[in-house]
């Protein structure tokens, strides 16, 4: 995967093992703010990760990831950082909440199934990999075979010699030499050794040629497809009995073997099918499930959100799930044990676990100590701030100011923000956090979404509307602020103008600027009346 760092050539693409854990750093600046103490601690464990693989067998069999257990609120970019991290490694990543767990003995989820789901996530990672190489092949047969549809080969013409039982020997040895230098006549336009394409394969050309730009794409033909009414089998698993066990109900249905039946479709349509029919042929699964199993082995990362709410020591016993129970049967997961899949045994000895939990009522202290001592590394998350969340709005890739602005110009209407609207956003933000619940950076979905409510409203009757004659300043039209909500509204704020703009190349576009009035006229009010920002913010 190639990943281009800031300072470094365009045309350098920097290799996995080569990226250092500053390197790393700045790769997540890229999607979440601050927060650089987790930073360090993922790229540090990602960075040993590369250097046990280039150790001897002997000693890197030896040598365990530092586990990592993030503390802090929630919405600080815990779970981006750990999400981010795994695309960044193509490494099979898994997000649990160790809260769906309970012991054994007890109807729900055992953590075995944690491995299990990451093997199918690897399966299905490598799967797209060789997809990706096959791609090409996978087309042209489809389309080979497609084209046998359209124009079905002629058959081969049967002599009356062939067709006859009778075996005719030559005369004598002399007759057969003259025959064998006898050589066939050559036209006086052909050049030697090249064969002369015949009319059915020129029109086999032809047609793939029409194909290939599209003109046969409405065409009707007839496949055979697989009968998807099969006589199905459903096996319910016992609790603590994972389906994967059961190998039966993938026996049985074979047993009755692969029925077709004809159907017809469009030419499009059944290239599409024919694609899928050849890469499922193509595709060595045994190759893909070792590769998987291999990689999940050496670079999974499994992600056990909402650890906190697992912690705690009870004395007495009781009929209830004991968080601690849960705890128990974690452990041997994270510290290294083989599970029984149906793609066969899988080691977690060198699986990177990643846990998190805001810990606001209980404590990292509060899980047993065994469990503690498999998370070495501990990272606390610190609060955003308005700061952090200006730089939320405007800075990662797919910042909340820039998904806005591309949603909008699909309607056709280019949509700004001024400096200091996207400060009073940020403002709002942190002090409806401070008067409610803090939950981070998700409270600037819904101070957005407020603040766009009108304008998301009106943008499609804005662009369809009949436009009248533009004033000096290039305003068509205007979007005035919803109906204030609370106790205290503002007075109205001026309605924002829709203004046309033109653009370099002579065409126009209309866009309207938010700015700050109108970011207090939309939430003020609510943010005054916390009963209302409890439910809206």
């Amino acid at each position: 995967m190639a990943i281009y760092l800031p300072g470094a050539a365009e045309d350098q693409a920097l290799a996995l093992d080569e990226l250092t854990p500053r390197e790393i750093v700045v790769e997540l600046d890229k999607y979440v703010v601050g927060q650089h103490a987790a930073k360090r601690a993922v790229a540090i464990a990602l960075r040993n990760r590369m250097r046990r693989q280039k150790l001897p067998p002997d000693l890197a069999d030896d040598i365990m990831p530092k586990n990592i257990i993030m503390i802090g609120p929630t919405g600080v970019g815990k779970t981006e950082i750990a999400r981010r991290l795994a695309k960044l490694t193509n490494s099979p990543f898994l997000k649990v909440e160790a809260s769906k767990f309970t012991e054994v003995g007890y109807v729900g989820r055992d953590v075995e199934s944690i491995v299990r789901d990451l093997v199918e996530i690897g399966i299905d990672l490598v799967r797209e990999e060789k997809l990706e190489e096959i791609e090409d092949k996978a087309e042209l047969n489809a389309e080979d075979r497609l084209l046998d549809l359209l124009l079905p080969p002629a058959p081969v013409a049967v002599t009356e010699a062939a067709a006859s039982d009778v075996i005719q020997l030559p005369a004598s040895m002399d007759e057969t030499a003259e025959t064998e230098d006898i050589e066939p006549e050559q036209k006086p336009d052909q050049k030697p050794g090249k064969k002369e394409q015949t009319s059915e394969e020129r029109t086999r050309e032809k047609l793939r040629q029409q194909f290939r730009e599209g003109k046969l794409d409405e065409r009707t033909v007839e496949l055979d497809v697989r009968d998807r009414n099969q006589p199905s089998f459903e096996f319910v698993a016992a609790p603590g009995m994972d389906e994967s066990d059961m190998s039966l109900k993938d026996v049985l249905p074979g047993l009755f073997g692969q029925r077709t039946r004809k159907r017809k479709m469009k030419v499009a349509e059944a290239f599409e099918y024919l694609v899928q029919e050849e890469e499922g042929r193509l595709i060595d699964m045994d190759q893909v499930t070792r590769l998987a199993v291999e990689r999940v082995e050496d670079s999974g990362i499994v992600f056990l959100d909402e650890i906190d709410k697992i912690a705690g020591r009870e004395g007495g016993g009781g009929p209830d799930v004991s968080r601690e129970g849960v705890q128990r049967d974690i452990l041997p997961i994270v510290e290294g044990t083989t599970v029984s899949t149906k793609y066969g045994m899988v080691s977690t000895d060198h699986i990177l676990f990643i846990a998190a939990g805001a810990f606001h009522v209980s404590k990292p202290s509060d899980l047993i100590p065994e469990l503690q001592g498999r998370f070495p590394i501990r990272v606390e998350l610190q609060s955003l701030t308005v700061d952090d969340f200006v730089r939320i709005l405007t800075e990662p890739k797919s910042s909340l100011v820039k998904q806005s602005t591309a949603l909008l110009e699909t309607e056709g209407l280019k949509l700004e923000f001024k400096p200091e609207a996207i400060a009073e956003m940020a403002q709002f933000a942190f002090r409806v956090n401070e008067t409610t619940e803090n939950i981070g950076a998700r409270r600037l979905h819904t101070i957005l979404e407020r603040v766009l409510d009108e304008i998301s409203f009106q943008a499609p009757d804005l662009v369809k509307r009949t436009r009248p004659e533009s004033s000096q300043e290039g305003v068509v039209a205007e979007v005035s602020a919803s109906a204030p909500l609370g106790d205290h509204p503002l007075p109205p704020a001026p309605p924002l103008p829709v203004i046309e703009r033109r653009r370099d190349d002579g065409t126009t576009e209309l866009v309207i600027v938010v700015d700050p009035e109108y970011v207090r006229q939309q939430v003020a009010s609510i943010v005054k009346s916390q009963d209302l920002s409890r439910y809206i913010l």
